[in-house]
């Protein structure tokens, strides 16, 4: 078990009055304002909002590719902000598992290498890399394509060798950004499916960041983003009206 994992008393992640001010010129531009939320583990939550509201900067914050302008955050109450690059680096590579939209796939390499890649980072030896990197593709259903390369493969199986490089670390959470924005309805609603799965059968606490509705209605609780603050934190409210579409044409 990750070390972010160890603790059952606290919050897994706890943002305090968190601020991100970029600088233009003369102007200061808020993209976040005062964000203060709470994810426990094992919760899958959607963060939603228009383009702009703040929802990718918050993503980026607790990815900890980013740091805040005023504020705290806390990963499983260690200050983030206290943490030195190498601390940093390691949560990125094994403890945060990331997808994105654009897959961010090497085109040159088979997929069995793309999930292999975080491995190498952290040093493991070819072998152990190749069972561990086999295990994630069969996780996400793609034991048969391994030796494939990205361009040999469709939309949805370029996300899921994507989910499982994120999983190859065995991480405590999976941080999605818009990972159906390149994807068909019925290829959105497997991929959420399979985030489902993951959650409910390994525990993983899973945060997708979304635009759409029906995306974010996968999630057991919505947080919404305007102008950069919290306005809505909610349960989700029932079936994405997407699956329900798909049953009705089976």
């Amino acid at each position: 078990m990750n070390p972010v994992s160890s603790s059952t008393n606290m919050a897994l992640i706890e943002t305090r009055d968190l601020w991100k001010t970029y600088i233009m010129g003369s102007e200061e531009i808020h993209a976040l304002r005062g964000v203060s939320v709470e994810i426990q583990r094992g919760e899958y939550v959607a963060i939603m909002g228009p383009s702009g509201s703040g929802k990718s900067t918050l993503m980026n914050l607790i990815g900890c590719l980013d740091t805040p302008s005023k504020g705290s955050y806390l990963l499983n109450g260690k200050q983030v902000g206290q943490m030195n690059d190498n601390e940093l680096a390691r949560i990125r590579n094994e403890e945060i598992g990331f997808v994105f939209q654009t897959f961010n796939l090497l085109p040159r390499a088979s997929a069995l290498q793309n999930v292999e890649l975080p491995l190498v980072y952290a040093g493991l030896a070819a072998r152990d890399r190749q069972a561990r990197a086999k295990a994630a593709l069969e996780k996400v259903e793609l034991a048969t394509r391994m030796t494939h390369r990205p361009n040999e493969l469709s939309g949805g199986q370029r996300q899921r060798v994507a989910i499982a490089r994120a999983l190859v670390n065995n991480p405590s959470i999976l941080l999605a950004d818009e990972p159906t924005g390149n994807l068909d309805t019925r290829t959105s609603v497997e991929v959420m499916e399979l985030f489902q799965r993951l959650n409910r059968e390994r525990g993983i606490t899973v945060i997708v960041i979304t635009h759409e509705p029906d995306i974010a209605a996968f999630g057991r609780r919505i947080i919404r983003f305007r102008d950069g603050r919290v306005v809505a934190d909610e349960p989700s409210t029932g079936r994405p009206a997407a699956a329900a579409v798909l049953v009705g044409t089976v």
